[in-house]
């Protein structure tokens, strides 16, 4: 059994999917490695929605989702960049989401951080009303028991006029977080209203204003999750953490060899590619935890060329061959987005994403991901 698969030059091709998915076995709990996935939402396909509506959620599948995460081992990074924050999903979505999640999260036993930032703010704002944006949201994270992510500010960016405003806000939320929290420096690439952030757009300098918040408030901080895409940079900047300060890789590009780490550490993980590949990740992760770095290697390296098609420029756009697989795997009845996102990628690009996650045997039922796909297919007028 073939499908006929569009490449970018408009031509189809014979594909031949994989007949059995990728087998894993339930297994304990990661001993070497601390790893957080960050996890799409589920629209509601049925709620009479536009563009600039509020996100209409499908709560019932959204938490399923959280809950297939956890039952491999995974824990769940929630309200990111991943759940559309700031690209469908307002801030009252978010902290319908983040009081959800936590609530389960208590139920099963998850672990769970969930994203603090000031998305609340939709105008212009002063640093004092970015600051009290953040007090708001990390009030409310800390309320419902989870880990508080402090993440990057549109409003930030915009308002700050230099490092010392970076220093002055991070300092004040560090000093009043009841426990540590993740700094998150997400890159304008995956967000252009970040150009710029720590004061600077040049990354050496914006660097060390980073890991001078750190310096400042080593025990507040469990970790930093850094977005920037260039390995070189995270080991260089993790080699510079205070003692007991994390580094949480968040490099879609990169992951295995941070992951595994060096002689001189290693990289913990907060990834939104971990969303389509948490059973195959969470199966990695037990080996290194073994002390086979190269098995890991092995079973995770092959995942990089999915990784990077799906984060491929424009990157923000990543999120909907993040959603596209969810289908695909059965793990929602629908392609639909907040925001009406899944039209934010092309067809050629779905095509090449089914084949590669086909490949790596991600869906538990091919018979369905190969029925959607041609579904699919057939609505952009391809038949088979």
């Amino acid at each position: 059994m073939t499908i006929q698969l569009p490449d970018t030059s408009g031509v189809l091709r014979a594909y031949e999917p994989r007949q059995e998915p990728f087998a894993v076995a339930s297994g304990t709990p990661f001993t070497s490695r601390t790893v957080f996935s960050a996890a799409h939402v589920v629209a509601d396909p049925f709620a009479d929605t536009s563009p600039d509506s509020a996100a209409a959620v499908d709560w019932d599948a959204t938490l399923a989702f959280r809950r297939h995460l956890w039952s491999h081992g995974l824990g769940v990074a929630e309200a990111m960049d991943t759940a559309q924050r700031g690209m469908g999903l307002d801030w009252a979505g978010a902290a319908e989401l983040i009081r959800r999640s936590a609530a389960e999260a208590r139920a099963v036993g998850g672990r769970i951080a969930c994203g603090v930032g000031t998305d609340q703010l939709t105008g212009p704002a002063s640093l004092a009303d970015v600051q009290a944006a953040y007090e708001e949201q990390l009030a409310l994270v800390e309320a419902s028991g989870a880990q508080a992510i402090l993440m990057a500010s549109r409003a930030l960016a915009a308002v700050a006029k230099g490092p010392e405003d970076y220093l002055e806000v991070y300092g004040h939320l560090l000093r009043q977080a009841s426990e540590p929290v993740v700094l998150h420096w997400l890159g304008p690439m995956f967000d252009p209203a970040l150009e710029g952030y720590w004061g600077s757009s040049d990354l050496d300098a914006a660097t060390d204003t980073f890991l001078e918040v750190i310096a400042a408030h080593p025990d507040k901080v469990d970790g930093i999750k850094v977005s920037l895409l260039e390995a070189q940079r995270e080991i260089d900047i993790r080699r510079r953490l205070p003692q007991g300060v994390r580094c949480y890789t968040g490099d879609d590009f990169n992951y295995p060899e941070l992951i595994a780490g060096d002689d001189q550490g290693f990289s913990h993980a907060l990834l939104g590619i971990f969303d389509p590949l948490g059973p195959l990740a969470a199966e990695a992760v037990r080996v290194l935890d073994t002390g086979n770095a190269a098995g890991f290697r092995e079973l995770l390296d092959p995942t990089v060329e999915l990784s990077r098609h799906l984060f491929q420029t424009p990157t923000r756009f990543y999120k909907t061959g993040v959603v596209f697989l969810a289908w695909l795997a059965g793990h929602q009845a629908n392609f639909t987005m907040v925001g009406g996102l899944q039209s934010a990628r092309s067809l050629p690009h779905f095509a090449r994403a089914y084949e590669l996650a086909d490949g790596l045997g991600l869906f538990p039922d091919p018979k369905l991901a190969e029925e959607r796909m041609k579904n699919l297919l057939a609505l952009y007028g391809v038949t088979q």
